[in-house]
């Protein structure tokens, strides 16, 4: 149809002529309302930002000689963490003279890393951080 006879179409219905796809041979219009066209598209972009869940960076606090059990606990949180789609940064705190040690504490990061390893994977390998160790670890898609 002619550009001439959409236009007036459009203006003896009280309505706009809008292009919905401009890049299709001959270009496709619409006779419509273009407010609440607008208006249909802002609630859908507020509806899949609603929807859409933030990837947080949730944090484990460990030290080079911890329990068994307090490991366990630790390690529960972070398969709850990577379940839910969070990054995890765990960190490893050194005090007093464990610096010594901190063999110890590297071989604490690579059990973690290799109990972890089916279900996530290192995003930042492990890096001191003056008397901490930081790990950053994302859950696999």
């Amino acid at each position: 149809m002619p550009i001439t006879a959409a236009l007036e179409a459009a203006q003896e219905a009280g309505l706009d002529l809008v292009e919905v796809a401009p890049q299709a041979q001959p270009p496709v219009c619409k006779i419509m309302d273009f407010g609440k066209y607008r208006f249909e598209e802002q609630k859908k972009k507020a509806a899949a930002r609603k929807n859409a869940k933030q990837v947080e960076l949730k944090e484990v606090k460990v030290r080079p000689n911890i329990d068994d059990h307090d490991y366990d606990v630790k390690m529960r949180a972070i398969h709850r963490f990577f379940e839910d789609g969070d990054k995890v940064k765990v960190t490893l705190r050194f005090r007093g003279r464990e610096m010594a040690h901190t063999d110890i504490g590297i071989r604490l990061l690579e059990r973690m890393r290799s109990e972890l390893d089916q279900i996530a994977k290192v995003e930042q390998e492990p890096r001191f951080e003056g008397r901490q160790v930081v790990m950053v670890m994302s859950p696999r898609a």
